[in-house]
């Protein structure tokens, strides 16, 4: 996997804020793994599960493997945060 910088996390969340769903998808890779940002496995559900709605299969995938590793008061953090996520980008 090649490192992922500052810069290029950035330009990740811009298209996240889009709506890009592969950018979502990204996001949740990096903070699943630490790449770019701290390792952070609420924001890797939040992504994922924000990337899942919007069709990216793998995310799917991710997201309940990640869930397996997290409580469920994080997997409800991370899904209030998806929700509040979904509200402060609506056009």
């Amino acid at each position: 996997m090649a490192v992922i910088d500052l810069d290029t996390v950035a330009d990740i969340e811009s298209d996240a804020r889009a709506g890009k769903p592969n950018a979502l998808y990204q996001l949740g890779l990096c903070y699943s793994t630490g790449q770019g940002v701290e390792l952070d496995l609420v924001k890797a559900h939040k992504y994922f599960n924000l990337a899942a709605m919007k069709g990216v299969v793998e995310a799917r995938l991710w997201r309940s493997e990640l869930a397996q590793q997290m409580g469920a008061n994080e997997i409800a953090e991370a899904q209030r945060l998806a929700r509040l996520w979904l509200q402060e980008t609506a056009h």
